[in-house]
């Protein structure tokens, strides 16, 4: 079966577009006409592995998705999470083999868009090749900001500053509000992304809560104390380039 355009999973990336860079309306209409695959996929689920070479990029329409590398012994480390409107692995265009693995952290819904289909949108349009270039860089300015985290803020800010920083995003593209957000992350999740154990993550979480920086319950957090939750992290949104962002 080939992959025919839809238009409503690709108001997404078109909503995740404009939150990093403006768009024209031919713009707009040209990625409307990729032609796109969609899939449903389970929690916990591989969508590209470690050493795959892809033939297309996957697109994140419903869910959250991770990118990660298995060490030994079974050992996972999280390099970024993601979240509707994500790309995950715009990189294969342009580097053919995966050096990582993505896959699913709750049912998701994707849509891959063929290479051949992307490269020809950003020969037609540069002004969109240079959308996604900069997505691209905002992804290194977040593995930047994350290498800080692990290097030098503690355990207590390095979650903080996670929170603020999906928080963010989630708004940028009209999924969070009002300081709340989804959070469908697992303790073990969010141990994995930071270099720290369950129990570790257990203590800080209890922590915020005591201090009423945050509620989590039932898959949603309520930053219950924006400016606090800023100050404590040093979190400065600089790094995420967005064109949107939530109100302090």
């Amino acid at each position: 079966m080939h992959p025919v355009p839809d238009q409503s999973a690709l108001g997404m990336l078109i909503r995740k577009l404009e939150s990093v860079a403006a768009l024209t309306d031919e713009e707009r209409r040209a990625i409307k006409s990729l032609p796109v695959r969609i899939q449903n996929l389970d929690a916990r689920q591989d969508i590209v592995h470690d050493g795959d070479q892809p033939t297309h990029c996957c697109l994140i329409l419903d869910g959250w998705a991770c990118r990660y590398k298995m060490l030994s012994e079974g050992k996972r480390q999280i390099l970024s999470f993601h979240v509707p409107g994500d790309v995950l692995d715009l990189q294969s265009l342009h580097i053919p083999t995966m050096d990582h693995s993505l896959a699913t952290l709750t049912k998701a819904v994707v849509a891959f868009i063929p290479h051949e289909s992307l490269r020809e949108l950003t020969a037609r349009h540069p002004g969109l090749a240079a959308a996604f270039w900069r997505d691209t860089l905002i992804d290194a300015a977040v593995f930047r900001e994350w290498l800080i985290s692990m290097g030098r803020r503690s355990a207590f800010e390095h979650v903080a500053h996670l929170f603020c920083e999906l928080y963010l995003k989630l708004h940028a593209v009209g999924l969070a509000g009002d300081h709340r957000c989804p959070m469908p992350l697992t303790q073990t999740d969010i141990a994995d992304a930071l270099g720290l154990t369950p129990v570790h993550i257990n203590r800080v979480l209890q922590e915020m809560r005591g201090r009423t920086l945050i509620t989590l319950r039932s898959r949603m957090l309520v930053i219950e104390a924006w400016d606090e939750l800023l100050r404590v992290s040093e979190f400065n949104p600089t790094y995420l380039q967005l064109e949107k962002r939530a109100a302090a």
